[in-house]
């Protein structure tokens, strides 16, 4: 038998960078540079710990919603151990508050829940 864990990843400014925000009131990320939020960093490492004490086959994929550098998050979760990623990358989405980011994620999720 094979299981599925699918994580949302969150593409962050470093915490130890120089943050300020953009004219249109979002955060600046073109002048820090960007990483895997922490908190999802330990999702990943969950995953991989519930798979590899699983008697099942069982497949991580990780999924973000972003910028084309949220790409590196999801490198990050690929090197950790995730077998897939996703990343939903759209222009008219910038800016978009935690429910409409929550609502992409649905859709985006429903497709890799049912392969």
């Amino acid at each position: 038998m094979s299981s599925r864990i699918v994580g949302t990843a969150k593409y962050v400014p470093d915490a130890t960078g120089d943050r300020h925000f953009a004219d249109d009131l979002t955060v600046d990320r073109d002048d820090v540079d960007g990483l895997l939020s922490e908190l999802d960093e330990y999702a990943v490492e969950q995953a991989l710990q519930i798979s590899e004490n699983s008697d099942d086959d069982v497949e991580i994929t990780v999924l973000t919603v972003g910028p084309e550098d949220a790409k590196d998050a999801l490198r990050k979760a690929l090197s950790m151990g995730a077998d897939k990623a996703v990343h939903v990358e759209d222009d008219d989405l910038h800016g978009t508050d935690a429910i409409g980011t929550s609502l992409v994620l649905a859709k985006a999720i429903e497709p890799v829940t049912t392969w």
